[in-house]
C-alpha cells in the first residue's frame, strides 16, 4: 500500500455536484492499493498516520500527531499511485489491485483509522469520478510505502 498524506487545514471530495465529504484541519489521505497488499500492510500505515507528528506544538515546531490536534481524515483511494513509468510515456497500472481486492482493503484501512481516531474517517467513492479540493498546509506532503519498511 502506499499513501500519499498532506496535512491540510481543510479537504473536500465531489462527485458529480455533490459534495460526499469535507474535513477540517488534518490529514488528506490517497490511497493506492496493489495485488500484494494485505491486512497488515494497511494496519502498518495506519499506525503510522495516527502517530505522525506534523503538526505544530506552541512553540511553532512539528511535534503533535493528529489525535494531539484533534483533527480530521480524509481518503481518497487512487491507483495511479501504484503507476510504474519504466517504459514509455503511458503509465502502466499493472501492479495496482483490482476492484475484487483493493474495496476491502480500502474499506478496512478507513474503519481501522476512524477506530484508532476516534471519529469517523472521510470516504471517497471507490472507482468514481471524483474532484478533490484541498487547502495544503505549510505544505507538508508525505510519502509512505508499506513494502518500504525499513
Amino acid at each position: 500500500m502506499r499513501i500519499v498524506i498532506q496535512r491540510v487545514q481543510h479537504a473536500s471530495v465531489t462527485i458529480g455536484e455533490k459534495c460526499k465529504s469535507a474535513i477540517e484541519e488534518g490529514f488528506m489521505i490517497l490511497l493506492g492499493i496493489e495485488n500484494a497488499d494485505t491486512e497488515e500492510d494497511a494496519e502498518w500505515l495506519c499506525k503510522k498516520v495516527i502517530g505522525l507528528r506534523v503538526f505544530d506544538d506552541e512553540k511553532g515546531v512539528m511535534n503533535k500527531s493528529i489525535l494531539d490536534i484533534d483533527g480530521e481524515i480524509l481518503v481518497v483511494s487512487q491507483f495511479t499511485l501504484m503507476a510504474s513509468t519504466k517504459k514509455g510515456n503511458r503509465p502502466s497500472y499493472i501492479r495496482a489491485a483490482g476492484h475484487e481486492k483493493a474495496i476491502p482493503l480500502y474499506e478496512y484501512f478507513c474503519r481501522r483509522l476512524s477506530e484508532e481516531l476516534g471519529k469517523t474517517v472521510g470516504t471517497g467513492e471507490f472507482g468514481a469520478n471524483m474532484k478533490v479540493e484541498l487547502l495544503n498546509d505549510g505544505p507538508v506532503t508525505i510519502c509512505i510505502d508499506s513494502k518500504n519498511k525499513e
